[in-house]
């Protein structure tokens, strides 16, 4: 492990516990005690929290303290669940990090009420910030964001969704690059936007540095959701504890280095290639047939070229804010997203 990732990960541990202890709380909050543990059950399935950091670490940057933000940081990973829960709801999935997703374990139904606790616990955690009303109108213009992206997600999608008119008739017959940044910047990079900002308000930051955090959040969210790409075809199934291969597996095109070798291989291979993500059921040695063809092209390069692309912006927008220890932080934080091997 980096000098860098070990600071990152040390920092994220410790900023994890306190915020964790404020998801629970608003969680919590009018929930009978006898569905407390199926509330808790998503939140708790793990993850890096560094959603939470990074809204840690943009308020410090400028100035503000840590007990100012503990809330909002706690409403961003719950609204970051929230849309965890609804993505397997609509992508089928059973499992995430290892465990049932909420759904499998407990029902669709069921997983669709408690969707609607994590809704309402992301405001009651932003009433509980020093500044509610503009911590409030950046959640509601997140969510917002956020079902952009995942309508505009589900139109990538080649052959699922059959009786669903809306996503029939507005399918997406080609992807393009274009289409690509902007799906993921509402679907991944606007959270990650949200996070800075967020940190921003609650530090009491000027709105010239609050502009300048919300474009260092969404430069590295785009970094990030680039990188998740590129481990999802590339990364070891050792380090990144998951099969690769699942974008290929679903036949999904909202994946840069699936895009980019569609660009770039032969003729005969690309047939081959397309053949594989049309086909209704696709099995593993299809999936490592795509992914050799993939590593035939400069795909990976060409990726991680355009994710460190967007990291050198966040980095340019950070040397306009206060040069200090946490400014120091978020710089190694940004090369983390896209360096990092899981």
């Amino acid at each position: 492990m980096s000098e860098a990732n070990k600071e990152i990960n040390d920092f994220t541990r410790k900023t994890a516990l306190m915020v964790d202890q404020k998801i629970i709380e608003v969680l919590g909050l009018g929930v009978d005690k006898k569905i407390k543990n199926l509330v808790n059950y998503q939140v708790m399935s793990g993850g890096k929290r560094l959603r939470p950091m990074l809204a840690i670490l943009s308020c410090l940057t400028c100035g503000g303290k840590i007990k100012d933000v503990l809330y909002p940081a706690a409403g961003l990973e719950i609204l970051h669940n929230y849309s965890l829960i609804i993505d397997d709801i609509i992508d089928n999935s059973s499992t995430r990090r290892n465990r049932p997703t909420l759904w499998a374990k407990f029902g669709r139904s069921t997983a669709e009420c408690v969707s609607i606790n994590y809704a309402a616990a992301v405001f009651q955690a932003a009433n509980r910030s020093k500044n509610p009303t503009e911590v409030s109108e950046a959640f509601s213009i997140l969510m917002k964001n956020l079902v952009e992206g995942e309508i505009m997600d589900n139109l990538f999608d080649i052959k699922k969704r059959k009786e669903e008119i809306y996503i029939v008739q507005n399918r997406y017959k080609e992807v393009l690059l274009a289409d690509y940044f902007k799906m993921i910047g509402k679907k991944t990079a606007v959270l990650m936007q949200t996070c800075c900002e967020v940190g921003g308000l609650c530090a009491g930051a000027k709105k010239s540095q609050i502009e300048r955090l919300k474009k260092i959040g969404f430069y590295i969210g785009m970094a990030g959701q680039i990188k998740d790409d590129i481990l999802d075809v590339f990364g070891e199934e050792k380090i990144i504890g998951k099969k690769v291969g699942k974008d290929i597996m679903q036949g999904n095109r909202g994946n840069i280095v699936v895009l980019i070798a569609m660009k770039k291989l032969s003729r005969a291979d690309k047939i081959i290639f397309r053949k594989i993500l049309y086909k209704d059921k696709i099995n593993n040695k299809d999936v490592e047939t795509a992914i050799n063809l993939i590593k035939k092209t400069d795909s990976y390069q060409k990726g991680m070229k355009i994710g460190r692309s967007f990291i050198a912006k966040a980095k340019k927008e950070l040397s306009f804010l206060s040069q200090n220890k946490w400014n120091f932080t978020l710089n190694k934080f940004a090369d983390f997203m896209v360096e990092r091997e899981k």
